[in-house]
């Protein structure tokens, strides 16, 4: 099987799994409660040592020969398009080293829960959201990003009237408005969210 087999499918197997994580983000505009009554209702579905292992096994795929794709295409992306894909394909290999990291030390090292609570607390904590807030932000960017891309590339007729080209900016103009809609529900509103005490410690408290 190809490099681009391999990430092709990982690709896929992590997108079903972000596309439920970003629906369990867009649930936060309805508050705190509700954002950690869906994500028990779909940790049902993921947490668990079978659907945990896949994922674990798909974003290895992904990061490793997102990697290479990276290495062999960085010198020949012309277009937008291209560019757009390849770099945004980076950003997000960064992302989940990073963030599966940040999960995993916070459920087997900090033994916290990784909830609602513990995506935003750095979020909402002035000087760490200087970080966090382009880190989350680019990171959905990135994901529609690469999704708008590969439409680009992989779709050759119009649809709705719309060519390839205006159907990926299409994509790209949800994936900014997801981003605010998303901020507004984990910052609540922009007003800011009160940290629970035991959450304390990933902003230094």
């Amino acid at each position: 099987m190809t490099v681009k087999k391999l990430h092709y499918i990982s690709g896929l197997t992590i997108a079903i799994f972000v596309g439920l994580h970003l629906f369990n983000h867009l649930c936060s505009i309805l508050g705190a409660n509700k954002h950690i009554e869906i994500m028990n209702l779909l940790r049902v579905f993921y947490r668990n040592i079978f659907v945990e292992s896949i994922l674990l096994i798909a974003v290895l795929v992904q990061i490793i020969s997102g990697l290479k794709l990276f290495w062999a295409n960085r010198k020949t992306a012309i277009s937008n398009f291209e560019k757009l894909h390849i770099y945004s394909g980076l950003y997000l290999a960064i992302f989940f080293i990073i963030h599966l990291s940040a999960v995993l030390g916070g459920r087997l090292v900090l033994h916290l829960d990784t909830n609602f609570y513990f995506g935003v607390a750095g979020l909402n904590t002035f000087p760490f959201n200087l970080f966090f807030i382009p880190y989350y932000g680019l990171a959905i960017f990135a994901f529609f990003g690469h999704i708008a891309a590969i439409h680009n590339k992989k779709v050759s007729r119009n649809i709705l009237g719309l060519t390839p080209s205006m159907q990926a900016k299409t994509i790209l103009i949800v994936g900014v408005c997801l981003v605010l809609i998303i901020f507004y529900g984990l910052t609540n509103g922009f007003q800011g969210v009160e940290i629970p005490k035991d959450y304390n410690v990933l902003i230094g408290k």
